[in-house]
């Protein structure tokens, strides 16, 4: 039922919440997320410089300033334990009403739910980027 609602919900635009899944996705490492999130990412209007450049958002020209607030509140959110301050949650509050952070803070943990549970029981990839540019794993996520 979560991933119906969560499906259905359209106050935040699909290109940021696509962004912000797929961010999350590369930090579970799940190949089956980040091959059809990038997928999905490049329908939303995501160029392939910007599915490369995701590991180094925060230094990349090719993200405006929301797109890296939402970056890293995928990132704080994807950490364990979550690290979401105060300040990130208040500059997020000056873009988004209370329905908009809602379905933004529950598009990145379902996209969290999916890829740990793809990892527990092995799912990789599938061919939805197949021959395109696909997202890269994040090892190494620098603080927001």
């Amino acid at each position: 039922m979560f991933e119906w609602a969560t499906g259905r919900s359209h106050v935040v635009g699909h290109r940021l919440k696509d962004l912000a899944q797929l961010k999350a996705a590369t930090l579970t490492n799940c190949e089956y997320c980040i091959d059809i999130g990038s997928a999905v990412a490049r329908r939303a209007g995501l160029s392939d410089e910007q599915l490369l450049a995701l590991p180094r958002y925060r230094d990349s020209q090719l993200f405006g300033d929301l797109d890296k607030l939402v970056l890293d509140y995928a990132v704080g959110m994807s950490r364990t334990p979550v690290e979401v301050s105060d300040e990130l949650f208040s500059a997020l509050r000056k873009h988004f009403d209370d329905d908009q952070l809602v379905e933004l803070t529950g598009v990145i943990a379902l996209e969290n739910l999916r890829g740990r549970f793809n990892l527990a029981l092995g799912i990789g990839s599938s061919g939805f980027s197949e021959g395109m540019v696909c997202a890269i794993p994040d090892r190494s996520p620098g603080a927001p």
